[in-house]
């Protein structure tokens, strides 16, 4: 065909992720950081920053793994055994996260609530990053099907990436509500940023040192001249991030935090595609390899060109609608 529908699939599906990452990671991240507010109005202010938005978000969850079935079935036949105990976990987490998010105004007591809230955060951000990382460290394949164990997942790797997960998403949180509110409680949180970006980024130092060591390929990928001189641009455009996050914090700025916070995210999955292209179940299984016929990329792909574009219509004129600082005596929800 005159196109690459597989690759172009491919890079939906990517877009798809990451955006669900930035866009939802501030959301689960303000969930994490729930119970180191100060008071009860804080926790409030806390959940009404994300009140118009949160449930819009997760719809890039679904086209993401919704696409992955649809037009990359050997790929999900494969990656959903291995991953099956994260993934229920963190769908379930979801659940009782979205479920608290409702009954928290509805209740006296908002304790049990405020507990779901932030363990359904909590655990939905682990399981991810533990997902990511079983993933990079790859998946065992024999004759197209998955071959390995029930807990092949659980490794030292994977935890430290779903504890980097977490954190990064604290920070994405704790720079949202330094963007969208005022006072004291912006006060605290731009402190917090402060730690939490600085341990964001050590543990993406650490993750990014140990990944090329898992395999070869992803050596070569990164130390073998001439293809490392363009890989390193992603460690450059990390280091023009960090400057401007901690300068922004510094002077006091609101967006500048956020708004590199979110890149730390980006820079981070392109090193991950650099690592990964064109794999998609590593270390065995490519793009090619695992995509439906061109007719049914091509038949989806129609409904993709008309689905994407109205969800981002949708998600940025939420997002401009509900702009500027919050205000606590009014609230969102």
């Amino acid at each position: 065909m005159l196109f690459d529908l597989a690759f172009i699939w491919a890079g939906l599906i990517a877009f798809a992720v990451m955006t669900y990452v930035i866009l939802d990671g501030f959301d689960l991240g303000i969930g994490i950081l729930f119970p180191f507010a100060k008071s009860e109005a804080d926790r409030d202010l806390m959940m009404n920053s994300v009140a118009p938005v949160w449930d819009g978000n997760e719809t890039w969850l679904v086209l993401g793994g919704g696409g992955l079935f649809a037009v990359f079935p050997l790929a999900y036949a494969v990656i959903m055994p291995a991953l099956y105990i994260p993934i229920t976990v963190m769908l379930l987490a979801l659940v009782f996260r979205g479920v608290s998010f409702e009954y928290r105004w509805r209740v006296q007591n908002k304790g049990v609530w405020d507990i779901a809230f932030f363990g359904g955060s909590f655990l939905a951000a682990l399981c991810q990053g533990i997902a990511l990382g079983a993933l990079v460290q790859g998946i065992e394949v024999t004759d197209r099907a998955y071959s390995g164990g029930w807990f092949d997942w659980l490794s030292p790797f994977s935890i430290l990436t779903g504890v980097a997960v977490v954190i990064g998403y604290a920070l994405l949180g704790a720079t949202w509500i330094v963007l969208k509110t005022e006072n004291d409680i912006q006060v605290q949180m731009r402190k917090w940023s402060w730690w939490l970006g600085a341990a964001t980024l050590v543990l993406i130092g650490i993750i990014s040192i140990v990944t090329p060591l898992l395999d070869p390929v992803y050596f070569d990928r990164w130390f073998n001249l001439p293809g490392s001189l363009w890989t390193m641009v992603v460690p450059l455009l990390m280091l023009g991030l960090i400057w401007k996050f901690f300068t922004g914090l510094n002077d006091q700025r609101d967006l500048q935090p956020f708004l590199c916070a979110l890149g730390f995210f980006v820079v981070s999955f392109i090193g991950i595609g650099v690592s990964f292209y064109p794999m998609m179940v590593p270390p065995t299984l490519t793009i090619w390899d695992v995509a439906a016929p061109d007719s049914s990329l091509a038949f989806a792909l129609v409904g993709a060109v008309i689905l994407i574009p109205i969800i981002l219509a949708y998600t940025a004129y939420a997002y401009w609608v509900f702009r500027g600082k919050m205000d606590p005596s009014e609230g969102y929800h």
